[in-house]
Parts: structure tokens; sequence; C-alpha cells
């Protein structure tokens, strides 16, 4: 799963629209409230590119091959107890409630921390599915290449910006 900046804007509005039509929390100012679930994701956002660019260094410095990025990512991530990937969405989900309970701009909190969660991770696991769906398809326009070759990676790269591009992703 992936979170993509320009799929924030959507991601926000769908999420307090869920929250506050569903009755699950009652908020006194809905551009502010929209701003904190914007800075949560964004920080998000902040924080994966901060672990990529230091696994990143850390592969150049050790002299360890591209492949080895995930994996270096990973353990970075498991380090700061930040999430990436699958777990991406409960990471999220979690930083939004503590938000929620704390924000001044949420009067109330109806719902439990469960149903809260799971309307959460619905609506982001909907906004984050496109990285599966983009793989797809890179890995459709690649079959002539061999996977896990440095030709492989570098095209896949290009694929993968070329049809962020073509959906607005990028």
């Amino acid at each position: 799963m992936r979170l993509f900046a320009s799929k924030i804007p959507h991601i926000t509005e769908t999420l307090t629209r869920s929250l506050v039509e569903a009755r699950d929390l009652e908020i006194n100012n809905r551009d502010e409230f929209k701003r904190d679930i914007d800075s949560i994701l964004r920080e998000y956002l902040r924080k994966d590119r901060e672990l990529t660019e230091a696994a990143k260094d850390q592969l150049e410095a050790r002299g360890l091959p591209y492949s080895d990025l995930y994996k270096t990512k990973r353990a970075l991530a498991e380090r700061e107890e930040f999430a990436i990937g699958d777990e991406s969405v409960n990471w999220i989900a979690n930083q939004l409630i503590e938000m929620f309970m704390r924000s001044t701009f949420v009067e109330e909190v109806f719902a439990e921390d469960a149903m809260l969660r799971k309307t959460l991770k619905e609506v982001l696991r909907r906004n984050m599915q496109a990285d599966e769906d983009l793989d797809r398809e890179v890995r459709r326009h690649l079959k002539h290449l061999e996977e896990g070759t440095s030709s492989f990676e570098v095209e896949y790269q290009k694929q993968l910006e070329a049809i962020k591009r073509k959906h607005g992703l990028s």
C-alpha cells in the first residue's frame, strides 16, 4: 500500500465526510479538522521519503545492491517505530485516532476506537490500493525483461513514473 500526495485532499475529504455523517465524531471547525488530517498524511509521506533516502545512503555506503532497498528501509522503519507497506494503514489510522482524542477541533468522539479504526482503514485502503494496481500495470509493460536485473529495475522506475503521470498520481 502506498500513499500518494495527489490523493491526500480526496482522502481528507472522504474521511471527514465519513466520520461526521456517521456521527462517529462531532467537530467544531471542519476546515481545521481537515487540516489536521492532512498534516498527519503529509507527515507520513515526509517520514517515508526520509527513510527511503536514509536507506539509499546506507546501501551506497555499504556497497549493497539496490534490491536490498526495501529490506534496509524496513529495518530503519522498525527502529523508528514507523510502518511501511501494508502496515502503513494501521500506523496512519492509529495516528488519526490519537489526533481525534486531543484535537481542539473535535468536540466529541462517539464511536469506539475499534469502529473508528475500521472506518479509517477502509477509506485508507480504498485510496492507497492504487499501488498494487500500478505495479500490475508496470509489470505488464516489462514482460520482456527478467525481474531482478538492473535493467528491469531501471525500466520499472521509468514505467512507474510514466504511469503515475498518466493517472495524475505523481
